[in-house]
């Protein structure tokens, strides 16, 4: 079977353009649309995702203001952080990365943030509308899932559609988000997370399957039916060798990356090659939903901007 494959640089060049005549209609009336971002972690990758987020706000003309924080830091150097960006006039959207380290608290993190500059929809106000169906912010990760499977005309309405993972950014909201009667929506919606006793029962009996657990190559081949779609959400960095294998001892180190000097092989939640023999029409990783996460995040900031316009501040 020859798999179509779901680029996500031609979705997210759309979106990006979109996004920046919107910006360029707001600075016409003297407000730069700002993101504040948060980051408290010692992970190269997650430093690696931050600077990719404020590369994308660049590039669309977004303006952003960015804290680190020592992973080792008290709750309170984050609460400061958090509660600054809040404040401040001059930002209009906060976004904090997660995961957090494990001695801060992230439902503390979830009723600082103001719901208004809550792009990434931690607060239980903003959450509970996305689940009650009106939401005020769309998740970027879920968001950009949806619009690539909108993006190439492939059906969500009526179809079995298994998650697996179940995370408070990603897999809760989008499992909501396919199961509400919309257009991008009206699945029938299972999912999977480490409690699953046989998943792969469940992901052959799917339509459609999404991926971001962050567990690398979980999902192969065998585990899918024939002609299913596969979105893979999540970006794994394994360290690979001087004879280009990865450090577990699999698969040829054919796009190398590097993560503070470090040589890594990129992969997915599902093993690729074996993987495309069984889908209709599967992401690769990178270059699948990364770039349409980005582009949803940004068009969020610049919804957040306009919303404060609307309300008559600038």
């Amino acid at each position: 079977m020859s798999s179509e494959l779901l680029l996500g640089d031609p979705v997210a060049m759309n979106i990006r353009n979109e996004v920046s005549d919107r910006v360029r209609q707001l600075r016409g009336q003297g407000l730069v649309p700002t993101l504040g971002t948060v980051l408290m972690s010692g992970d190269p990758a997650d430093k690696r995702f931050m600077d990719l987020k404020h590369a994308a706000c660049d590039d669309v003309g977004l303006a952003t203001q960015d804290i680190r924080l020592d992973p080792a830091a008290p709750p309170k150097r984050l609460h400061r952080a958090v509660d600054r960006l809040c404040a401040d006039p001059e930002v209009h959207a906060v976004f904090v990365q997660v995961p957090l380290p494990d001695h801060v608290a992230i439902t503390d993190i979830r009723q600082r943030l103001e719901p208004r500059k809550d792009v990434d929809c931690f607060h239980p106000r903003n959450l509970g509308r996305l689940v009650a169906g009106d939401p005020v912010f769309v998740p970027a990760t879920p968001a950009a899932v949806c619009r690539l499977l909108t993006a190439y005309d492939i059906t969500v309405e009526g179809r079995d559609v298994v998650l697996v993972g179940r995370s408070d950014v990603i897999g809760k909201p989008l499992a909501n988000l396919l199961l509400q009667d919309t257009p991008r929506g009206n699945a029938t919606v299972t999912v999977c997370h480490s409690g699953t006793p046989d998943l792969a029962s469940a992901t052959r009996r799917a339509d459609i399957v999404v991926t971001s657990c962050g567990v690398p190559e979980l999902v192969d081949g065998s585990m899918l039916s024939s002609g299913v779609v596969v979105v893979d959400v999540s970006s794994n960095h394994r360290p690979v060798t001087a004879t280009g294998k990865a450090q577990d001892g699999s698969g040829d180190r054919s796009s190398p990356d590097s993560v503070d000097g470090t040589a890594t092989d990129v992969v997915g939640d599902v093993e690729f090659e074996s993987a495309k023999q069984k889908a209709s029409a599967i992401t690769p990783v990178p270059g699948g939903v990364g770039p349409v996460t980005l582009a949803m995040l940004v068009r969020n900031v610049v919804h957040a901007a306009e919303r404060r316009v609307a309300d008559g501040i600038l």
